[in-house]
């Protein structure tokens, strides 16, 4: 695997080694030692996976303390455009964004580590995107910020995506006061 860090700390692209033959491929996509290696620790405790059609965006989401969660994500079939903003207020990256495509083909990996809000546009149809979570899901502690928000700046390429209600009414980066 090769471990790849962006210019924002706690977001890391994870390229795996595949190995292909007139069979098919294999490869590894987590091994613990070598995300301990390259500074990711966390534990991983819920998996989750998601089915989407062309132009769904799922986001901008994320938990707030005690139920933080750092994410491994992942495209199974179809493929997607990545994004974690920084809403760790001290950090000098704060409101900064990493996008990134990952897809079955390329079978990149990213991780983001808690104090992001993160998100999703689905590229193909079927497309699964699944992810493990450093912490369980707590409805009460779910926040998200408004896709679209000028202030961010994220060029997700799509005007009218299909978005659930929550994401609609998203709080604005402006009005955010992170809990990070």
């Amino acid at each position: 695997m090769i471990f790849e860090k962006t210019h924002i700390e706690g977001l890391i692209i994870i390229k795996p080694t595949v190995f292909e033959d007139e069979r098919g491929h294999f490869f590894e996509s987590y091994q613990k030692d070598r995300f301990k290696e390259n500074g990711i620790t966390d534990i991983f405790v819920q998996d989750n996976q998601s089915l989407s059609q062309k132009g769904v965006l799922r986001g901008l989401h994320f938990q707030q303390p005690p139920f933080a969660q750092a994410k491994l994500i992942r495209v199974i079939k179809g493929a997607v455009l990545d994004v974690a903003v920084d809403i760790r207020k001290t950090s000098p990256t704060y409101g900064k964004h990493v996008l990134i495509e990952l897809s079955e083909h390329n079978k990149t990996m990213f991780y983001i580590a808690a104090g992001f809000a993160h998100g999703f546009l689905t590229l193909e149809d079927n497309t699964i995107f699944t992810y493990k979570c450093s912490n369980y899901f707590n409805k009460a502690s779910e926040g998200s910020l408004l896709w679209n928000d000028t202030n961010l700046n994220i060029n997700w390429n799509i005007k009218n995506p299909v978005l659930s209600d929550k994401d609609k009414i998203a709080t604005a980066f402006h009005s955010f006061n992170s809990p990070f």
